[in-house]
């Protein structure tokens, strides 16, 4: 009997948490009000040891790829996204078959054993929020807020445990009928449902607190500074792609994201400021304004993620607009001692930079992508660019830059990760174009891009089913020194099925590393492959 009542308080815990979701969705999307099962993930995620998270991470992508469930990125946030729920779902259930097991030992102070349970979770909860920052609401909202979803939860819970009669006497659990329990879940499910749809309403029809596109525009092919692209002549005479290559320029929609938070964090453009401090003779604090309003460089940029398999997709390259890092260290000047840089951002994310780095023009504290206000999901109001390093050491949503003596730390550095994190070379297959076959010369275009950092690219070759290694022609030049190069080859078109692959050189002639690599911890390595029937 016991065992029962408690797998039934469980089940209860579980089927209420639902409704708990979606008044929590409601909170945070009309209000920024704390929505727990996001933050419980991402503090996990902070929290849990770093091989673990590279173990997941590398799992997930993994399973992405092998069962082509879609985009990495945006399919990998939806995973997170369902294990955070499922998370809380699974908490609501050992909440329920905790007042269960309380009902059946102290069936009259269930009420207060309820207020006692709600309360913990309301503490647990608030240093949830805590080890994640300032939440956006200020902490008396925060407390309120968090207080009165946990209390409301588990008194809730206690209440349906009592009966419609209230009387402890009866192990009104076991007694629940498919009727009452059809009810309570009808009941959670439509509190979720029908926050859900207000919350969804209210996204549509409240105003993004992201600005709009910036006044300034730049023109198709406007760059400047020493990454600036070579003229249009100068690209209007290259080559063709092979049709189905990748566009050299990625759309901000199609722009990966991959971060440490299950949303972004949303900021206010207006009330958001960036402080420049520590080893410096005056200490700097900007708005975006002040920063829209000094000298500015714009470049296209190819950006990559380490964890990013060969041949995948978490690569993306567009025009980054934004001043120059070396502008504003030098209005703030550089004291004797100084080496890096720290960096920390509104996600608690931090990342450290050397002070020679800091001062090559081409990094950028950035503002605007393809002509537009830096996107939210990309790090408005602001990021940082640095050449020729991986993702993982270019921080987003920036709020603070301290100038230290010594070499700072950095986020994933400290879980395994790189220390570098300079880009493996590395060169893809994006297209055999069998539809594009050309009767006359008898060949069939083969396409795709190669990469490697700031090093540029200076040969790719492809191989067919184990054969010679035939020389591609380079796209050059490419839009920037700082993106990726397409490349194309007219092979000689053979009837059946065929494997290709590609292998790429750097700027210096030093020829990628051929053997298969894993992502971790220095960026994934090996030759990528493409079969195709002709």
């Amino acid at each position: 009997m016991r065992k029962k009542i408690i797998l039934a308080g469980a089940l209860l815990g579980a089927v209420t948490s639902l409704g708990v979701i979606g008044l929590g969705y409601l909170g945070w999307q009309a209000l920024r009000l704390p929505f727990l099962p996001f933050d419980l993930f991402d503090w996990m995620a902070r929290a849990l040891p770093g091989a673990l998270i590279t173990t997941v991470i590398h799992s997930i992508v993994s399973i992405i790829r092998g069962l082509n469930l879609g985009p990495t990125d945006t399919t990998a946030k939806l995973i997170e996204q369902s294990i955070a729920l499922g998370q809380f779902v699974g908490g609501g259930a050992v909440l329920g078959a905790a007042l269960a097991w309380a009902f059946v030992r102290r069936p009259r102070t269930i009420n207060r054993i309820a207020v006692g349970l709600g309360g913990g979770l309301t503490l647990v909860s608030l240093a949830i929020e805590a080890a994640l920052g300032q939440p956006p609401v200020g902490w008396p909202l925060t407390l309120l807020w968090l207080a009165a979803l946990n209390l409301a939860w588990a008194l809730g819970l206690a209440r349906i445990m009592r009966g419609p009669t209230g009387e402890p006497s009866e192990p009104v659990l076991v007694a629940l009928q498919r009727r009452q329990f059809l009810t309570v879940l009808g009941g959670a499910l439509g509190i979720g449902l029908g926050s859900f749809v207000i919350a969804r309403w209210l996204q549509r029809s409240v105003a993004s607190p992201s600005p709009q596109p910036l006044a300034t525009n730049l023109g198709a092919g406007e760059t400047s500074g020493p990454a600036a692209s070579p003229s249009e002549a100068e690209l209007a005479a290259r080559i063709q792609p092979a049709p189905g290559t990748r566009a050299e320029l990625t759309p901000n929609a199609a722009f990966y994201r991959i971060d440490i938070n299950t949303l972004p964090p949303s900021i206010d453009g207006g009330s958001w400021r960036l402080s420049l401090d520590g080893l410096v003779g005056q200490p700097q604090t900007y708005t975006i304004q002040d920063l829209l309003n000094r000298p500015s460089a714009s470049q296209v940029v190819t950006m990559q993620c380490i964890s990013n398999p060969v041949g995948g997709d978490l690569t993306s390259t567009s025009r980054w607009t934004g001043v120059p890092l070396k502008v504003l260290l030098a209005e703030a000047g550089l004291r004797g001692g100084a080496q890096a840089i720290q960096m920390e951002s509104e996600d608690g994310f931090y990342e450290s930079l050397s002070i020679d780095e800091a001062m090559d023009e081409r990094v950028l504290l950035v503002y605007a992508m393809n002509d537009a206000a830096l996107p939210v999901e990309h790090g408005f109001p602001l990021r940082i660019y640095i050449p020729g390093h991986y993702g993982m050491k270019q921080p987003k949503w920036l709020t603070h830059m301290e100038v230290i003596a010594n070499p700072g730390r950095g986020y994933w550095v400290e879980r395994g990760w790189s220390q570098t994190a300079i880009p493996q070379t590395t060169s893809v297959i994006d297209t055999v174009a069998v539809e594009a076959a050309d009767p006359k010369t008898g060949t069939v275009p083969v396409g795709g891009i190669a990469w490697s950092g700031d090093r540029g690219i200076s040969k790719v070759e492809v191989q067919v089913d184990g054969g010679d290694w035939m020389a591609a022609k380079l796209r050059t030049p490419p839009l920037s020194p700082l993106s990726w190069v397409q490349w194309r080859l007219d092979w000689p078109m053979e009837k059946g099925s065929h494997e290709f692959k590609v292998r790429s050189y750097d700027g210096a002639g030093q020829l990628q590393v051929l053997s298969p690599g894993d992502p971790y911890p220095d960026g994934a390595t090996g030759v990528d492959t493409y079969r195709a029937r002709i």
